[in-house]
C-alpha cells in the first residue's frame, strides 16, 4: 500500500538506549518476592525493541559476583550488571540508598565503551531515581514506567504502610519525567488524578504476551507432561506469594467449595523469602479444611507456563492490586478463563462474563461462586476461553515493542526539537 503523498513520514528510531531495571534481573527466574511482570515486560520490550535494530542496553544492580558483566540476551540487547552496594540479593526496600551509585555505576560502563544512549526507559521508582540523576547529564529524555506506585497501593488498600521516601520520590519524578508509560487507560486516570500529570505526558501502551508460546493447547496433553490427573479439577495461581496477592481469600474459597466439588488449588511462585506467607496460607487451608487441596509447587521457567495455564480449568488473580495483570492475560491467550479481583488494569483485560468473571468484593464467597459456575459449565467454560484467545491477539510483544518504539522516536525528535530552539 502506498501512503499518500501528504502523509508525515515516521520518525527514525532511536538507535540506542538504556532501560534500567535496578532492583531485578529480567532474566532472573520469575516467582520470587522481586520477580513478575515487569521482569517480563523488560526482557521481551527490550528483545522487540533490539528485533527493529534498536540497541538495548539493559542495566540491573549486581546480586552476585558469578554473573556476567555483560550478557547478551537477544541480537543487540544486553544486559549489564552494575555494583552498587554490596554483591548479594537486597530486599527492594533497602537500595534506596545504592541509587545513585547505581548511576555512577551505568555511567562508567557507557563512558568505558565510548557509548551515546538517547533515551532512558527506566522501570519502577527505584530506576526512575538513579535515572533521574543520568537524563540532565547525558542531555537525553527520560521516559518510566512504574508498574506500581505507593500512593495507588494505599488508596487500593493494596499495602498497609509505604515508606515516606518512597512516597516523596515517586510525587518528584512523575512531574521530572519527560514521559510515563501507562499500561492501561486506568492508569492513566490515576495518574492525571492522584499526581495531576499533564495528560500529554502519558502514554497508554499496555504489556503484551507472546503469542507464539502462550496458545491454546488440549488439556488432556499438557496435564500428561505435567504429570497432573487427568480426571481432576485444577484452579491455578501464578506469581508472587505476597499478602497483596490474596492468596488467603482464594485458599477460603477453595475450602468453601471442598463440601460441593472436589478441586484442587495449584500454586506457582514462592522463593525461600516467602517461607513465612506460606505457613500462614497453609494455616489458614487447615482452619478450611483444605490441606489437601492447596499445593504450593515454587517458582517455574517463563517458558513453561503455558503447559500449566492449558492444564488448569480456571486461573484464577485475586490480587488486591494489579497495574495490568500479566498472568491474566497469558492465561486467556491460552485459552483458560479467569476469574479475577476487579481492581487496578485487570477490569481493563478481563472481560466480564466474555473471558471470564470479575470479581467486585475481597471475600471469598464470589470467588467460590464463579469459579463453581465455570467447574460445572464445560461449555461455559469453553466459550469464555475461546473469547479470550481472540481477544489476546491484540496483545502480542511485537507489537507492544513497536509502539514503546513510535513513542521513544517522537520523544527524542521532540527532545532535540527543544534543545535545538
Amino acid at each position: 500500500m502506498v501512503a499518500p503523498a501528504d502523509a508525515t513520514p515516521p520518525l527514525p528510531l532511536p538507535q540506542r538506549i538504556a532501560m534500567f531495571s535496578l532492583h531485578t534481573s529480567p532474566l532472573a527466574p520469575l516467582g520470587g518476592r522481586e520477580t513478575g511482570g515487569m521482569n517480563v515486560y523488560v526482557l521481551e520490550v527490550a528483545r522487540g525493541l533490539a528485533a527493529l535494530n534498536v540497541a538495548v542496553d539493559v542495566f540491573t544492580r549486581r546480586t552476585s559476583a558469578a554473573e556476567p558483566d555483560v550478557t547478551e540476551f537477544a541480537p543487540g540487547a544486553r544486559l549489564v550488571q552494575v555494583t552498587a552496594g554490596p554483591v548479594e540479593r537486597l530486599e527492594k526496600e533497602d537500595l534506596l540508598p545504592f541509587v545513585e551509585a547505581f548511576a555512577e555505576g551505568v555511567e562508567a560502563f557507557r563512558s568505558r565503551e565510548g557509548l551515546r544512549y538517547e533515551a532512558i526507559y527506566s522501570h519502577y521508582w527505584l530506576s526512575v531515581a538513579s535515572g533521574d540523576r543520568l537524563a540532565a547529564r547525558w542531555r537525553v529524555p527520560h521516559v518510566a514506567m512504574f508498574h506500581t506506585l505507593g500512593d495507588v497501593k494505599l488508596r487500593a488498600r493494596a499495602s498497609e504502610s509505604e515508606r515516606p521516601e518512597r512516597l516523596k520520590a515517586e510525587r518528584r519524578l512523575v512531574h521530572a519525567l519527560d514521559r510515563i508509560v501507562a499500561a492501561t487507560e486506568h492508569e492513566r486516570q490515576l495518574l492525571r488524578q492522584i499526581f495531576r500529570v499533564d495528560a500529554h505526558r502519558i502514554a497508554v501502551i499496555p504489556l503484551g504476551v507472546d503469542l507464539s508460546i502462550f496458545t491454546p493447547r488440549p488439556q488432556a496433553e499438557a496435564r500428561a507432561r505435567l504429570g497432573l490427573d487427568p480426571a481432576r479439577r485444577f484452579v491455578l495461581v501464578v506469581g508472587r506469594i505476597e499478602p497483596l496477592k490474596g492468596l488467603d481469600i482464594l485458599i477460603r474459597a477453595v475450602g468453601e467449595l471442598q463440601p460441593r466439588i472436589s478441586v484442587d488449588l495449584l500454586v506457582i511462585g514462592g522463593d525461600e523469602r516467602a517461607a513465612a506467607e506460606i505457613a500462614r496460607l497453609e494455616a489458614i487451608a487447615a482452619e478450611v479444611g483444605a490441606t489437601a487441596a492447596v499445593r504450593f509447587l515454587g517458582p517455574k521457567p517463563h517458558d513453561t507456563l503455558a503447559d500449566w495455564y492449558a492444564a488448569a480449568d480456571v486461573v484464577a488473580v485475586p490480587s488486591f492490586y494489579e497495574s495490568f495483570g500479566l498472568v491474566a492475560v497469558e492465561a486467556m491467550a491460552c485459552g483458560t478463563p479467569v476469574v479475577a479481583s476487579r481492581v487496578g488494569g485487570l477490569a481493563s483485560t478481563v472481560v466480564d462474563g466474555r473471558t471470564g468473571y470479575l470479581v467486585p468484593w475481597r471475600c471469598p464467597e464470589p470467588f467460590a461462586e464463579r469459579i463453581e459456575l465455570l467447574l460445572r459449565n464445560e461449555p461455559l467454560r469453553r466459550a469464555l476461553g475461546a473469547a479470550g484467545v481472540e481477544r489476546m491477539r491484540a496483545y502480542d510483544w511485537s507489537e507492544v515493542a513497536s509502539r514503546v518504539g513510535v513513542a521513544l522516536a517522537a520523544l527524542v525528535e521532540e527532545y532535540q526539537r527543544g534543545a535545538a530552539s
